[in-house]
């Protein structure tokens, strides 16, 4: 009888686990793009030039993705759910005062500030649903937290536009506000503490990753318009690299590592972050241009062209579930690996099809895959990333992933607008496209290579990840998913 009753518990605590991480991690993953259709606006409201307009976007994810580890780690450090709170609260407070905000130099502050307060709440998103669920069912779990980071992501110009068209530009921002209020409470009633056994921060690693990071993300979103010889982008990526090199350097030496280097020894853990950085260039840079495809050369207004871009950002909801409960019964590499496949034969319909005059019917389905695919590719990804360390050493795990897939986005968006740029332009639609075309098939060898890499990953796991490298008479907490 006592059985009977804790068990009922257990499932509604995962069921609020899944609830409340996965509209965390979607108002998070919103704030990516939301702003972009609403940038016309906010520049004749609040003035400043091209620049400005930049920042808005790019201090969000600067701040996104080079503090996700650090926001891991002082979760394992402080409490997973009370640092998952204090994230909240700074995304939420950010949010109303970039609503507020009376200028340009205030929003981007605020918009710096929201990237912080998001480095917190992302990782730990998965810390505490992975802490929360059964290993059995953990795929479907991070199925719809994946279905929803997917979704976000995609959406972000369709509802930025549509708030922007039918509110003002201030609701992009409002949005956040009652959604974190609801969750704080939430989250605190119904969410376990939990903390990592390492209390101490690896405060010379964080340096180092945020730095070499900051350089890297910095040099890309400013090489097309500073120019790639230019000072400041040759030092941001040299320095960068020589900070993350150094990094690597320390970690290997330190006593308490915040990204311990032998989970790379494992060839699941390094795959699938290397896909998953492959995946966002190919996927973050392309619908960076098809969404101004659909507008400079379709006519489309921002709403319009997002409403048309709901066959690919309406499939995860469907696919991403889905692909978690198939990746519980076959392993979640078979089913990432088709999911980047059919992004990448997606990209190449778009690249064969495309012309100034292109009928939208034509370009239908490679919209539909390209959803399929993406909606295949979060929920695995996350199950892999996850089941492959410690569960001490989740916290970390996912931060890492997660600012992997932000730098990811950058190096699209800056890689995919050079090719772009250097073989077309905005001056007519057929200039347009001359330069969409090379830019979407550098996309799509971007996501062959990512589908490649996943050949590396075992179909079905049957020892421990980096566990099995315990030293001896240590042993693993728990034996992880079957991946």
């Amino acid at each position: 009888m006592e059985q009977q009753i804790q068990q009922p518990a257990r499932r509604d605590s995962a069921v609020w686990a899944v609830v409340i991480c996965s509209v965390a991690g979607f108002i998070t993953a919103l704030d990516n793009l939301i702003v972009t259709t609403a940038l016309p606006s906010i520049r004749e409201d609040l003035g400043g030039g091209l620049e400005d307009l930049e920042w808005t976007v790019s201090a969000y994810t600067l701040t996104f993705s080079v503090l996700m580890m650090l926001g891991a780690s002082l979760g394992d450090r402080f409490g997973r759910r009370r640092l998952f709170v204090v994230g909240l609260g700074i995304f939420t407070a950010a949010s109303a005062a970039a609503a507020l905000a009376p200028g340009m130099n205030e929003l981007i502050a605020a918009r710096a500030v929201q990237g912080f307060g998001a480095a917190i709440v992302t990782p730990l998103t998965l810390t505490l649903l992975s802490a929360a669920v059964p290993v059995e069912r953990r795929g479907v779990a991070f199925g719809i937290w994946g279905a929803a980071s997917g979704i976000a992501v995609a959406m972000g110009p369709l509802i930025g536009g549509a708030l922007t068209e039918h509110l003002s530009w201030q609701w992009i921002f409002w949005v956040n506000v009652p959604t974190g209020l609801a969750l704080i409470p939430l989250a605190l009633l119904r969410l376990n503490e939990s903390r990592g056994p390492n209390p101490s921060l690896d405060l010379v690693g964080t340096v180092l990753a945020s730095g070499g990071l900051f350089g890297i993300v910095y040099a890309l979103i400013r090489g097309n318009i500073d120019g790639w010889s230019s000072a400041p982008v040759l030092g941001g990526l040299i320095g960068g690299v020589v900070l993350l090199v150094s990094f690597v350097a320390w970690e290997l030496r330190a006593k308490h590592p915040m990204l311990p280097m032998r989970l790379f020894r494992h060839p699941s853990f390094s795959a699938i972050n290397a896909a998953s950085l492959l995946m966002f260039v190919g996927m973050f840079g392309s619908i960076f241009l098809l969404s101004q495809f659909l507008q400079t050369v379709g006519g489309y207004s921002p709403m319009e062209a997002g409403v048309r871009m709901l066959p690919w950002t309406a499939m995860p909801m469907i696919a991403g579930p889905l692909a978690g409960a198939l990746s519980d019964r076959i392993g979640g590499g078979p089913v990432v690996a088709v999911g980047l496949a059919l992004q990448a034969v997606g990209l190449g319909l778009w690249a064969l099809a495309v012309e100034p005059q292109v009928s939208y019917a034509s370009l239908l389905p490679a919209l539909i895959l390209c959803g399929i695919g993406m909606g295949m590719f979060f929920a695995p990804t996350a199950n892999l990333v996850m089941s492959t360390v410690r569960p001490e050493e989740e916290g970390i795990a996912s931060g890492a992933n997660n600012a992997i897939r932000e730098v990811g986005g950058a190096i699209g968006v800056a890689s995919l607008a050079a090719i772009f740029s250097a073989q077309g332009g905005y001056e007519s639609a057929s200039r347009f496209v001359d330069g969409l075309i090379p830019a979407l098939w550098f996309g799509a060898g971007a996501l062959v290579v990512a589908a490649a890499l996943t050949f590396l990953v075992p179909s079905r796991r049957k020892t421990g990840g980096p566990a099995a490298d315990l030293p001896p008479g240590e042993t693993p907490t728990r034996t992880p998913a079957a991946i």
